[in-house]
């Protein structure tokens, strides 16, 4: 048994949704369309549910804008970031908002779209194979819900948008596949009727040793909380969280912390940044969402580059007469390759450079992060260009390179300028029962009273300067290692 379709699309997640829609909106041309995916229930995940103000816009050129009514969604106006104690605000410019939401009542709202969408056929099946004849794909083998016996699905192009644990990847790839890296996981949990320190606001907090904590409200009553663990992950997650993170984060949220860990278990996701290749070399088959292209999931552009490649694949798509013309269909995919670069390159390179530094593995990306966040609190444009890109409103790798090492000769700049902790010498100590402590001089102490560690804040000495300027190249040239071979994985085309 067979049936026939002019696009078939395996994954009704994100980009399969959103692009069925799309698709069946054509004036022109009255495609059949065949939507297939494994299970129709609402999908659970923990990632993909803060979307960009770029996003938003998107899904209003696709028509969605209606997969945000009816879900609880919560504007978004920009992030606060939190290190040791002190908040640095990042509202979105020009009164944008973003929107968080529970991922599976979105995902369900692009569903319904595709589902009334004239033409397309949303069929709940296992897609098996691809299904492949003189060397071109013409469908897949599936099996649906209700059967056992497996079915073919042909149709003139297939695209694959099966997400990240993509069962055909390598198979659309071949020999130009590239190897996805996961170098952390996010761990999450919802947290209830927890206050933010920025009322609707994505809260990024930095924590000395690990990776960051990203806090968002996703629902009048619920903030999902999402703790970076690096690999290899600790057995005890919750006590982990508890021990190495609480302490770190605002103490508002530690009992709402507490309470989520001991009703519920933590859940994972892995951190996988996989840089997008060519797809002209399989006939009749393309690759769409994380299923081609993922990022870090730290700065929340995942579904905004979906929505994004969504919307120039259609509007080319729209244009091609007969979609098993592989030579056209190989200028279509050119131009696309081409015109999601700005913005996809931009996000994909800001997320995973922007967790390096924020999540500070070793002394080089420890000053980068003290000084990426000293750069943010100075204000002004020093907030607007990096907010802009994160959020997709201005997607330029020039403008990211700019203010990437703009950060890194700021942060430079700081260990020379700045007054940096010391431990204070004990001689001239007068300590307090209070746990605080006076220096004879004009510097203050401060003490922990715990461990009577005792510092004072003092700026650098000449005799520092040598050191600090071995640093400094170490700094600048870490600074590279991370910018460049992400650069590198956007620029080569094969």
């Amino acid at each position: 048994m067979s049936s026939q379709y002019d696009v078939l699309i395996v994954g009704a997640g994100i980009a399969g949704s959103a692009l069925a829609h799309a698709l069946s909106q054509s004036s022109a041309l009255q495609r059949r369309i065949a939507l297939l995916e494994r299970s129709l229930a609402e999908p659970d995940r923990i990632v993909g549910e803060l979307l960009q103000p770029a996003g938003v816009a998107f899904l209003d050129k696709l028509g969605l804008q209606g997969a945000l009514e009816g879900i609880d969604a919560i504007p978004v106006h920009g992030y606060a970031v939190v290190k040791d104690g002190r908040i640095v605000h990042i509202p979105y410019p020009d009164g944008r908002e973003g929107r968080s939401f529970h991922h599976g009542l979105f995902v369900q709202g692009l569903r319904e779209h595709a589902m009334r969408a004239k033409n397309v056929d949303v069929i709940e099946a296992t897609a098996n194979e691809l299904v492949e004849e003189e060397g071109r794909v013409v469908g897949v083998k599936a099996t649906r819900s209700n059967g056992k016996e497996k079915e073919i699905f042909r149709a003139d192009l297939t695209i694959i948008a099966d997400g990240c644990f993509s069962n055909f990847r390598s198979t659309v790839q071949g020999q130009s596949a590239r190897p996805s890296k996961t170098k952390s996981h996010f761990c999450g949990a919802i947290l209830k009727d927890a206050r933010l320190p920025i009322s609707q606001h994505g809260t990024v907090a930095l924590v000395r040793g690990h990776g960051p904590v990203l806090l968002y409200q996703i629902s009048e009553h619920d903030t999902r909380m999402l703790v970076d663990v690096k690999t290899p992950l600790p057995s005890d997650l919750k006590k982990h969280i508890i021990t190495e993170i609480l302490p770190s984060l605002p103490t508002q949220l530690h009992e709402p912390i507490r309470a989520a860990l001991s009703a519920d278990r933590v859940r994972r996701m892995p951190n996988s940044f996989l840089p997008p290749v060519s797809q002209t070399h399989k006939r009749g088959v393309i690759l769409l969402g994380d299923a081609w292209n993922m990022r870090h999931p730290l700065t929340g552009g995942g579904m905004t580059v979906a929505l994004s490649d969504v919307y120039i694949l259609s509007q080319h798509l729209d244009k091609v007469i007969d979609l098993r013309d592989w030579s056209q269909m190989k200028g279509v995919l050119n131009k696309w390759w081409w015109e999601r670069k700005g913005l996809a390159a931009t996000i994909n390179i800001m997320s995973v450079s922007l967790y390096d530094v924020f999540g500070a593995d070793g002394d080089c990306l420890t000053v980068l992060q003290d000084g990426c966040f000293k750069y943010f609190e100075r204000g002004g444009e020093s907030v607007r260009g990096p907010v802009s890109l994160l959020s997709g409103i201005a997607p330029s790798t020039s403008l990211l390179a700019y203010h990437f090492f703009y950060v890194a000769f700021y942060s430079i700049w700081a260990l020379f300028a700045h007054p940096r902790p010391i431990r204070a010498p004990r001689v001239n100590v007068e300590l307090h029962q209070n746990g605080t402590a006076h220096m004879t001089g004009n510097s203050a102490v401060q003490t922990d009273e715990k461990h009577s560690d005792m510092h004072i804040m003092r700026l650098p000495s000449v005799l520092d300067y040598p050191r600090l300027f071995w640093l400094s190249c170490r700094v600048l040239w870490t600074a590279f290692l991370v910018f460049g071979p992400l650069l590198w994985t956007e620029i080569r085309w094969w």
